[in-house]
């Protein structure tokens, strides 16, 4: 069966002959929409993080703050291969809008909230919509654009992560400041709308009905053993010690949920995940530096911030730009990257030599201590920032060229989830190496009243800090500087994984439009476009 009927102008920018073309204007109006949506899924939690002091100040239950975030991460994490298998059996755009739809009305509720519980259940609704935003939007490029020509607009939406994690403070601030910390959440509305009018009017992509159910104990196993590995690596070390009985059960429920759902893959008619994509070695290895990028990209962003506040001094009012060399460099890169991945058709020197950067980086910033300038952190920052440009998108440009067209969705929610939960796992190991050693440089070098400021959290905020005498201050930023060294160690001893997963990539040319290929090229590899993929009108 044609994955769709082609239309006058071809979505991929050719003309039926392998030529390279001009993208049509409605597709440059489709991927415009495409990248509102991504920025929506990406913008709002570094939003509400701003937020929060304000939120908690009118709601109260201070107690139950981390689940504000917790309950938007588990819902993200638990619904994104289901958005993704449900995109492959019933169409992407009606299922694409339905998570848009879904994440606005979450957007709107948790505006409205009038406590604490009705703001975490609202927040739950948001992230299940958020699943579906990042991997519908990953799905349908990879359903527009033939493989070759990919490479380009995934680099645009990593530049799109980047500006995000970088404006979203500001933006948080901005609004919490003028219009209140509801406006953090109603200006998801006018953006989304947008998306939506855009989609439904220009993007037409073949309907399906799936002959076979969706696979719900699948689905339940997955959610399970997926909420019990975010709740561990969330609670583990700071509400619950990592050897109470607590953790110990919810490891215990995600192994045996996970060990039953990959028996019940081998028996479903329609699973949720399909064991054979992983029968792929670029696949299986793209999951591998997913996962990796994942656990350095969000451990880095939680403790550089950290460190330039304490040890540095630097403000916290705009922490989005404390971030703006690694972040920047990012952008950049990953531009490049796609935009040379396109002219070459080749794609294997960026995660090797990705890798290299995120390891040699990720080594100069376990290097700081308190005499750190900001010049030389930032140019650490940088390189690090620089192998993750060469990594982010190629992950998921190499997971979609590896498999065929009809399991477009499970592997772009595949590759988004070994990601998500790399950044869950980067937060935790890190967060624990790092808490562990602050406490005992604390107890070592400020006695009793070093022990006392830290047993409540290692993480001291600026006024905090300002409050102690000035030898706990500086035996606190020693520490810090000390904690930030093993947790980046740790992170460059992670990233030799990416390293070794790469230099076993096997470059499997990319097909589709390109200046030197011709119709021969097309529909000879799985990931290959068979026909258009889509009609846009």
């Amino acid at each position: 069966m044609a994955d769709a009927q082609v239309a006058g102008d071809r979505p991929d920018g050719v003309d039926g002959q392998g030529g390279q073309g001009k993208q049509p204007r409605s597709v440059r109006v489709v991927l415009l929409a495409l990248m509102i949506a991504m920025m929506l899924a990406m913008l709002d939690n570094m939003i509400i993080g701003t937020a929060m002091p304000t939120i908690v100040g009118e709601l109260g239950g201070l107690e139950h703050l981390s689940w504000v975030v917790t309950a938007y991460t588990l819902a993200t994490a638990a619904s994104t291969p289901i958005w993704g298998k449900l995109g492959d059996m019933y169409g992407r755009k009606g299922v694409f809008m339905t998570s848009i739809v879904l994440f606005l009305i979450g957007s709107a509720l948790s505006g409205m909230a009038q406590d604490m519980g009705q703001l975490i259940g609202f927040r739950a609704v948001q992230g299940l919509g958020a699943g579906g935003l990042m991997v519908g939007v990953m799905a349908i490029i990879g359903d527009l654009i033939p493989p070759r020509e990919r490479g380009k607009y995934q680099g645009m939406m990593a530049g799109v992560m980047a500006l995000a994690m970088i404006g979203g403070p500001l933006v948080g601030g901005a609004l919490t400041d003028h219009l209140g910390w509801r406006w953090s959440f109603y200006i998801n509305l006018p953006l989304g709308v947008v998306a939506l009018v855009a989609i439904s009017a220009v993007l037409h992509l073949p309907k399906k009905r799936a002959q076979t159910r969706i696979d719900y104990p699948g689905a339940a196993l997955l959610t399970v053993g997926i909420t019990a590995i975010v709740l561990v690596t969330t609670w583990g070390g700071t509400e619950y010690a990592w050897g109470s009985a607590m953790i110990m059960e919810l490891i215990g429920i995600g192994v045996a949920s996970l060990v039953g759902f990959v028996f019940w893959q081998t028996k479903a008619a329609e699973p949720i995940m399909p064991l054979h994509i992983f029968r792929s070695r670029n696949f299986s290895l793209m999951s591998v530096i997913g996962f990796v990028t994942g656990f350095v990209m969000f451990g880095a962003v939680l403790f550089l911030p950290l460190y330039q506040q304490s040890v540095q001094g630097a403000s916290a009012t705009n922490s989005g730009l404390l971030l703006l060399p690694m972040l920047g460099a990012m952008m950049v890169v990953s531009m490049i990257a796609g935009r040379v991945t396109t002219s070459s058709g080749r794609y294997k020197v960026f995660p090797v030599v990705g890798s290299v950067l995120m390891i040699l980086g990720l080594f100069l910033l376990a290097q700081m201590d308190t005499g750190t300038s900001r010049v030389t952190s930032g140019v650490y920052m940088a390189i690090v920032g620089a192998g993750m440009g060469c990594l982010m998108q190629i992950t998921m440009l190499v997971a979609q060229n590896s498999v065929e067209m009809k399991d477009m969705g499970v592997a772009s929610s595949g590759a988004t989830l070994f990601r998500t939960l790399g950044a869950s796992f980067g937060v935790a190991i890190m967060g624990a190496l790092f808490n562990s050693r602050v406490q005992e440089v604390m107890t070592e070098r400020a006695g009793a009243l070093g022990s006392k400021v830290t047993e409540q959290s290692a993480q001291l905020d600026a006024a905090s800090l300002a409050k102690l005498p000035a030898a706990a201050r500086e035996a606190y930023q020693y520490a810090v500087s000390s904690g930030t060294h093993s947790a980046f160690l740790l992170g460059a001893a992670v990233a030799v994984a990416a390293l070794v997963a790469a230099v076993f990539v096997k470059e499997v040319p990319l097909k589709g439009a390109g200046p030197e290929k011709g119709d021969g090229d097309e529909g000879s590899r799985p990931g290959a476009a068979k026909g258009a993929v889509a009609e846009v009108v």
